[in-house]
């Protein structure tokens, strides 16, 4: 691996242009293929096979009408108004009437007189029914002012009455101050053309504009998100300055920048060049651009560093320290890569879609920034030369090695490190175990605007409804009822049966039954519970709801499915953390069996394992105390705690699990190293440890910088995955590979190293250190020394 990477950087370095042009070309081809294509994502993150899904699934194909996505708007009056003039309703009413009309928008009267047609007979009897249907959708007007005014009386709300009439969709609270309107999708949210959502927020806030006493406040459905922002561009400007540090050149600090950036042009082009063949999350890009970038950077970083220290220490040209530095950093880069790549692709195992186009997308991230590092970045180095160390530069290292080396900030760090190990070992273990002691109270869900920070329109209308109506109007269920036996249909007393038993549930606020399919043996309910979307009782509702042994199930012979946004979410969080261990389980294997191929040792895999683990656990547990506890909530720029991402967990393992052990590979290496050039016990730590921590230290700083410019997004989920990731970072980077590593490998001394020989035999030597390529170029220089001293003898 060393020889070629040598090989193939010597050639890009002496034909620049050749490599320069072809990336540069796939950046074109990328770009062609957005323009030819457009770009696609989808908000909706789905898990095939869960029950609600399930149900969905049945809709879409019984009643597609039924089976799309859910919108919400709150009206409000002003401090001490009400809404209840005949000039507003007229309002809210007309703007209602006017949402209905669009094409994707569901007509409660025409659903309703669907069912009313499904439950027809014979021929004669399907006008009679088709008149039965008309009047159940329009209804008597003064019948139904009757029952809205009986329901107003007894509940904190009822239906919003105009001109006698209940409008669809639409109820107030009983001091007049709030109203709420829910209606529905013919297809996914997603699906509804922004340009239709436009209109439909338009047509909701012309009451607004018509009356400044009135406030629209339209549901996070109807917004359309955004997963990126300038908040990004901070990690990126940190991230350079530290690069000038370490590298101690503008040049040199741009080349990292530069590659990095048309890494995840590529890479995140790419995937939205293909977005129209598959389906995307809206979050699988801005996750894609935020392990991209860090990496890119860190993995350049990584090898001009090596060339530059081999052009100081060694004295080699540019060109000769370049093709080193690939051969053999850059072996550590490929390996590093690879083990990003592999815990992302683990996730494939899972079986879940929305999560394996994530890990593929950030793979693909990953991979495009390694082949840049082995390929662009050897060519960009080659039209830079030798200006890559500047005069100064050079003339600073040589006033240095004139002076005593080894008492260096490193040093002194490491040498104190290894005089306390045992302290130092047991000390940072307690203090992981602390940081993690939260993650036993850790709550996975989907963040929803109960969670928004207070100034936006999605927690205020959140707000609004959960004063005027109860939390459960925030998060409504879809309760579907089909019979058991084939040929039977939902009769009219038995869904009546039904939405009388469903409101016998103690956590259910208002049951409104919708409709059904055709065939009649499908019934569609709106459930509205008593608690929030997020709250356990709403959790325990949906299971005692799909219990098949339930009172509605075995009276009346029906199976019960619940769906919804909400029963969605719950689904979801239960699923993944069903899966969660099964992945952990699959990282450990990759973990030990991976850095037993790299160090060809039993320890250091072992080792690297447990710090792994004990950092992740440190990350949730500081990640659930801030999110989800509100330690320091302001300081992060939201307002209110809330559950964790379900998916959250999941992600981050597999990122971080690829990051720490970059961090493992340089810094490990480093020491394998110098034990295989002749340093023994302390001594192959110390110098190892040298070697390498200036490089490593910058490296995780630039991607905690990177991480962290994520943290200041305003969609909580980013910020949420942007957090845990630079603060894992930040644990296993300085806690656990720069202290607790070194003290370890410290207490082991040169048995770090041991490997029985019968599994010494069967493994490949990687050659990660570049041994065999240093050797074969010093017997090349040897030769090749002779041979002139030949032809001068001569």
């Amino acid at each position: 691996m060393s020889t070629f990477l040598y090989k193939l950087a010597k050639s890009a370095y002496n034909k620049p242009w050749h490599y320069i042009v072809s990336w540069v070309a796939i950046l074109g081809i990328v770009i062609a293929m957005i323009g030819i294509n457009g770009m696609h994502s989808s908000p909706d993150m789905k898990i095939e096979g869960t029950e609600a899904q399930k149900v969905l699934d049945q809709l879409a194909e019984e009643l597609p009408a039924a089976s799309g996505g859910q919108g919400s708007v709150v009206f409000a009056a002003g401090e001490g108004e009400s809404l209840n003039t005949p000039e507003r309703l007229k309002a809210i009413s007309e703007a209602v009437n006017k949402v209905y009309s669009y094409e994707y928008v569901i007509n409660p009267a025409e659903l309703a007189a669907q069912a009313a047609a499904a439950a027809q007979g014979d021929a004669s009897g399907q006008a009679a029914q088709g008149d039965a249907a008309s009047q159940a959708a329009q209804g008597d007007a003064a019948a139904q002012a009757s029952q809205a005014q009986q329901a107003a009386a007894a509940a904190p709300y009822g239906p919003l009455i105009v001109d006698g009439v209940p409008v669809q969709g639409v109820m107030i609270d009983s001091a007049g101050s709030v109203a709420l309107f829910q209606f529905q999708f013919t297809v996914s949210q997603m699906a509804v053309p922004s340009e239709v959502l436009d209109e439909i927020i338009d047509s909701l806030t012309a009451v607004e504009q018509n009356d400044a006493g009135v406030t629209v406040l339209p549901g996070d459905t109807l917004e359309a998100k955004s997963y990126t922002s300038a908040s990004e561009a901070i990690g990126i400007v940190v991230a350079a300055v530290v690069l000038v540090i370490t590298l101690g050149s503008v040049v040199a600090a741009g080349l990292p920048l530069l590659s990095a950036l048309l890494g995840v042009g590529i890479s995140v082009g790419g995937a939205y060049g293909i977005s129209k063949f598959i389906t995307m999350s809206d979050i699988t890009p801005a996750l894609a651009l935020m392990v991209g970038l860090a990496v890119g950077i860190d993995y350049s970083l990584f090898i001009v560093n090596r060339q530059r220290r081999m052009i100081l220490d060694e004295g080699l040209s540019a060109r000769e320290a370049a093709s080193r530095a690939v051969g053999t950093a850059g072996s550590a880069v490929f390996f590093a890569g690879l083990t990003v790549i592999i815990a992302l692709c683990g996730m494939l195992v899972i079986g879940i879609a929305f999560l394996s186009t994530m890990a593929l997308v950030a793979a693909a991230s990953v991979l495009v920034n390694v082949l840049i590092a082995l390929t662009l970045l050897p060519a960009l180095l080659g039209l830079v030369g030798e200006r890559i160390v500047s005069a100064k530069a050079r003339a600073k290292n040589s006033q240095h090695t004139s002076k005593t080396k080894g008492h260096g900030f490193a040093h002194r760090w490491v040498k104190g490190l290894l005089k306390n190990r045992i302290v130092i070992i047991i000390g940072s273990i307690v203090l992981l175990g602390v940081a993690a002691i939260p993650v036993a109270q850790m709550n996975m869900g989907i963040p929803s605007s109960e969670t928004a920070n207070l100034d936006t329109t999605a927690r205020q209308s959140y707000d609004a409804v959960a004063k005027g109506f109860g939390e459960g109007f925030n998060s409504p269920l879809i309760i579907v009822a089909e019979t058991k036996n084939a040929g039977e249909q939902v009769a009219p007393e038995t869904l009546g049966g039904v939405v009388q038993e469903l409101q016998k549930y103690e956590d259910v606020a208002l049951v409104t039954p919708m409709g059904m399919n055709q065939a009649g043996n499908l019934a569609i309910i709106s459930l509205i519970p008593k608690s929030g979307p997020n709250d356990e009782a709403t959790k325990d509702l949906v299971k005692a709801l799909r219990d098949p042994a339930s009172t509605i199930a075995q009276t009346y012979n029906l199976s019960v499915g619940v769906t919804g946004v909400t029963a969605v979410n719950i689904d979801m969080s239960e699923k993944l953390s069903e899966v969660f261990p099964l992945y952990v389980g699959i990282i450990v294997i990759l973990s030990l069996i991976i850095l037993l191929l790299v160090f060809r040792s039993i320890i250091v895999p072992v080792k690297a394992t447990i710090g792994f683990v004990l950092s992740i656990l440190a990350t949730f547990g500081i990640t659930t105390a801030v999110f989800q506890w509100g330690w320091l909530n302001s300081l992060f720029a939201f307002d209110t705690g809330g559950p964790l991402l379900s998916f959250m967990p999941i992600m981050v393992t597999g990122i971080l699990y690829g990051l720490a052990m970059d961090y493992q590979v340089f810094l490990v290496s480093s020491m394998r190293e110098a034990y295989v050039h002749g340093h023994q016990g302390e001594e192959s730590v110390v110098h190892g440890y040298e070697q390498a921590s200036r490089v490593v230290v910058a490296a995780a700083v630039i991607m905690v910088s990177v991480f962290a410019g994520f943290i200041f997004s305003h969609d909580i989920m980013i910020k949420q995955i942007g957090f845990a990731l630079a603060v894992g970072i930040l644990i296993d980077a300085f806690i656990v590979r720069m202290t607790l590593v070194p003290a370890f490998m410290a207490v082991f001394g040169n048995k770090a190293w041991w490997l029985p020989r019968w599994i010494d035999r069967i493994l490949p030597n990687l050659d990660v250190e570049g041994d065999k390529l240093i050797a074969q170029l010093k017997a090349e220089e040897a030769k090749g020394g002779a041979v002139k001293a030949k032809v001068r003898y001569e």
